[in-house]
């Protein structure tokens, strides 16, 4: 079957991103954001003319992104478009390199697998609870973690709400891996929209498959974690 033309398939998401999110609370939210699903299951890799990385490649092209400590950075970001409603890009993870526990305050989001595998572990916010949480060096919350699958190009998009998997950990498997990322609205901590982190007080959520999801869980909140940062790149793909 022939592909839509290359140039107009991301700038189609951008606007039935644009058309689904000015209106979050509207009567035909649930329509526009399925069709927004619909659409950003069609894009593939090569529509953002990305080409899979080798298992040892850096996440950084040359001229783009910055060194630590000598070292590139685990995750690189290609920025696609920002308005009041919402974000688009691209993030690129290195072969074994995680996005680790964070939330969306407030926030819808999709993403879409490009290439290579992603483990994703997702959580629902809970309200506290009457019970104490268990003894931690930071502040604690409930929550509720609902599932842990690994997303492929072949997989529909992952979707997050303010209340439904809103929590969420991103480890690349077996080799890099590159995903679209919508935000919306975008980040913006002087609106209460601050990205924190946390870490699951009985183990990782990358470890091996936790019985009996989903369940109950608390959480510590964490500072970022000094072998996480995000690099940045140019977005090769058709301007949007």
């Amino acid at each position: 079957m022939p592909r839509d033309n290359m140039a107009s398939l991301i700038q189609r998401v951008a606007r039935q991103a644009r058309i689904t999110f000015r209106s979050p609370a509207g009567p035909a939210f649930g329509e526009n954001l399925h069709r927004l699903q619909q659409l950003l299951d069609e894009v593939r890799a090569e529509d953002l003319h990305l080409a899979p990385r080798g298992p040892s490649a850096a996440a950084a092209a040359p001229g783009g992104g910055f060194l630590r400590a000598g070292a590139a950075p685990p995750v690189s970001y290609m920025h696609i478009c920002e308005t009041e409603s919402f974000s688009m890009g691209v993030f690129l993870l290195r072969s074994g390199a995680c996005i680790p526990l964070h939330d969306h305050p407030g926030m819808n989001g999709l993403l879409k697998v490009l290439y290579g595998t992603l483990r994703i572990a997702c959580m629902d916010a809970l309200p506290p609870a009457a019970a104490a949480p268990p003894p931690a060096a930071g502040p604690c919350r409930r929550a509720l973690f609902r599932s842990r699958q690994q997303y492929t190009p072949a997989s529909p998009p992952c979707l997050l709400s303010p209340h439904t998997d809103n929590l969420h950990q991103i480890d690349a498997v077996d080799g890099p891996a590159a995903f679209l990322d919508i935000l919306a609205p975008p980040y913006d901590p002087q609106h209460g929209r601050d990205c924190h982190y946390y870490r699951l007080l009985e183990g990782s959520p990358a470890g091996a498959e936790p019985p009996g999801l989903p369940r109950e869980v608390w959480l510590m909140e964490t500072p970022q974690a000094a072998d996480f940062w995000c690099g940045g790149e140019p977005y090769p793909g058709p301007r949007v």
